[in-house]
């Protein structure tokens, strides 16, 4: 994670995180100063975390997490199972439902024969992209997806080492707000207008 990561303020709502914290201790069968102990924290700071007095940093979440056997993301109220892929149509509605996020923008890329070898599609974010706020973010995202994938593949993270990088890269990312395009309407006319400009554009270039 970048240092805009590691430095932020969860901006999730405090009280529910206070709330979370609270049950997960309690379901731990710690008490305040049990928890206040274990993080080398006082007990007027836990008090303030579990009445949502103060922000809690996504190290603390994540230190949290720990000392009380739960996840980040369960700490931040990110519901991981909240819609689970049953089939190929729900994978695809994804793909469209990503087409429509303002702050991310993508192109798909097909090769196949007999132009090409192989049978390769994949969707591409450029990182530099100024007018997609958040493409910078899902490239750093995907090049650590792929190293912890591939370390977890060759067995270098074990099941659960893997799953809390991804509760602790979920954790974070819930906090970063998209927003939805809106689907323009166009008349025939205009609509014809459009596709002449885009044209002439494309041929000049």
């Amino acid at each position: 994670m970048d240092e805009r990561e590691v430095n932020s303020i969860m901006k999730h709502d405090t009280k529910q995180i206070g709330l979370r914290i609270r049950t997960a201790r309690k379901q731990k069968g710690m008490n305040q100063t049990q928890l206040a102990t274990a993080l080398g924290k006082s007990l007027r700071t836990i008090q303030k975390y579990e009445s949502g007095e103060i922000e809690v940093s996504l190290a603390m979440i994540n230190e949290l997490a720990g000392v009380l056997d739960t996840t980040s993301t369960y700490l931040t109220g990110y519901d991981t199972q909240e819609k689970p892929l049953t089939n190929m149509a729900d994978v695809m509605q994804f793909l469209f439902q990503l087409d429509q996020i303002r702050e991310l923008g993508f192109r798909i890329d097909v090769k196949r024969p007999p132009e090409h070898d192989r049978w390769e599609c994949s969707i591409t974010f450029n990182g530099k992209d100024l007018s997609a706020s958040e493409n910078a973010d899902m490239c750093l995202f995907l090049e650590e997806f792929r190293e912890n994938r591939e370390e977890y593949a060759a067995y270098g993270h074990t099941a659960s080492s893997y799953q809390d990088w991804k509760d602790k890269t979920l954790a974070y990312y819930a906090a970063v707000p998209l927003s939805e395009t809106e689907t323009e309407e166009l008349t025939e006319e205009e609509r014809i207008s459009r596709r002449n400009a885009f044209l002439k554009e494309q041929f000049r270039s």
